[in-house]
């Protein structure tokens, strides 16, 4: 299938309970399970729900991946990508950054001995220099957060 048909048709199969051609938005917080942990593929929405699922089906396909992922907020997302790294992993990080993204590496990263530089990302030596051989990930935010600085 081409770009425009993926868009259009991967992930969006008639919803089997309403026969709904259109993937409905579930709004739904939890769904009842016939007994603890036996449920019909969903238990609580910041889980999974039908939605997210066919989006982040549709979204895989986009990007000819295998699988996709949408989370619930932009803050969920980036603790999820930053829990790849372990004790002694060092990131580079632009100085102006989303504060949510800075309580997220002060408060709960750094307390496990993630290591991180806060670099200003507008000058390429700042953050050439910035590399340790313990470096793993460069976090890119741009536009920056409150100042935003483009790089």
């Amino acid at each position: 299938m081409k770009f425009e048909t993926k868009a259009i048709w991967v992930g969006q199969a008639a919803d089997e309970a309403t026969g709904a051609t259109i993937v409905p938005i579930y709004q739904t917080s939890t769904f009842t399970q016939e007994q603890i942990n036996k449920h019909k593929g969903y238990e609580y929405s910041r889980v999974g729900n039908p939605t997210r699922t066919a989006l982040d089906e549709c979204l895989a396909s986009l990007e000819e991946g295998k699988h996709g992922l949408t989370f619930s907020s932009g803050l969920a997302a980036e603790h999820a990508i930053f829990s790849i790294l372990r004790p002694g992993d060092h990131v580079i990080v632009p100085e102006d950054m989303y504060g949510g993204t800075y309580r997220l590496i002060k408060q709960i990263l750094e307390p496990f001995n993630i290591n991180f530089t806060f670099t200003d990302f507008t000058d390429l030596s700042a953050i050439e220099n910035s590399f340790l051989p313990s470096t793993k990930m460069v976090w890119i935010e741009t536009p920056t957060n409150p100042i935003l600085k483009i790089f």
